[in-house]
């Protein structure tokens, strides 16, 4: 499947983009949403960052198009101070996320994130980095595919699919994703197979998410850009499923909190101010864009701007 840039005017209309701004894709994929915003800009800039080497080698014809308007830099998107720095950028006007996993990486079978691709266990967003899904499902014991299923995964058979995936390992290594994928099927009661989404979906989900630190580095990423924003400036974040997603939404209110004294006290002693105003209700794709793109089904957008 090509890769298309979900809920893409909607969120390069959040970003109300300056011609002469400064801003960051911070998941730069296949370029989508780069290309519009660096079509609204004249003298500004874009940067734009990505874990994955392929989709900076993606991002040369942006770089031959618009040269020095146009940066993009191999890093996770939690070290965005770092590389702005570097670049001596110490504010920005608008950021963008959009997480999860882009349609090439889900399509290449050799990176192994598809339960319905055969693959050696990868699932690695960044191939430089040692960890695979290989090592978390053969190396983690019992209690820790367990947490991991339930906490990345949200999967209720959790203790089902570890004990199966430990008994498994006894025989022989799981390497494959298909291999992974039967494991959890067999492991699954039979009214659990009867439910729409693949019986692998989230367990498949945890174990990336595992592999790749995806929230923590989503809580990193996000402080950073929140701190990074000059005043009015615009912060748009789609996610994909309701980890993600809660996260972001907790982050944005917890930035828009102001005074959390206790309303006894005559004055507020605390001295916390809110630094962001969240602009509206989730933004969702409508019929047309999931008719074109079932995969942007679950996508949520969030947006707030700095104070």
């Amino acid at each position: 499947m090509e890769h298309a840039p979900v809920l893409l005017k909607e969120s390069i209309d959040a970003l109300d983009v300056r011609p002469d701004g400064i801003y960051v894709d911070c998941t730069f994929g296949r370029g989508g949403h780069s290309k519009k915003i660096l079509e609204q800009l004249t003298t500004g800039r874009l940067i734009a960052l990505d874990r994955d080497v392929e989709a900076i080698r993606a991002s040369e014809p942006l770089s031959r198009i618009y040269g020095s308007r146009f940066t993009a830099v191999h890093s996770e998107f939690s070290r965005i101070k770092d590389v702005l720095s570097q670049l001596g950028i110490l504010s920005v006007d608008g950021v963008l996320f959009d997480l999860g996993v882009s349609s090439p990486q889900l399509d290449e079978t050799e990176r192994g994130f598809s339960y319905n691709l055969d693959a050696p266990l990868d699932m690695r967003m960044d191939q430089t980095q040692s960890l695979t899904a290989y090592d978390v499902v053969n190396d983690s014991d019992y209690e820790q595919l367990k947490q991991i299923l339930y906490d990345f995964g949200e999967e209720r058979y959790a203790p089902l699919i570890a004990k199966a995936i430990v008994r498994a390992r006894e025989q022989k290594a799981v390497e494959r994703t298909s291999e992974l994928a039967r494991i959890i099927k067999k492991a699954l009661p039979a009214h659990a197979l009867r439910e729409k989404q693949h019986p692998a979906k989230r367990s498949f989900q945890a174990i990336r998410i595992a592999v790749n630190s995806e929230l923590h580095l989503l809580r990193e990423g996000l402080a950073s850009a929140i701190d990074l924003l000059a005043p009015g400036g615009k912060i748009a974040v789609i996610t994909f499923h309701s980890l993600e997603d809660r996260i972001v939404k907790n982050m944005f209110k917890e930035a828009g909190t102001g005074c959390i004294c206790p309303k006894s006290l005559p004055v507020c002693v605390c001295g916390r101010v809110p630094v962001l105003s969240v602009t509206g209700k989730p933004v969702t794709p409508g019929e047309e864009e999931i008719a074109g793109n079932p995969r942007s089904r679950s996508a949520r957008l969030r947006v707030a701007k700095k104070l």
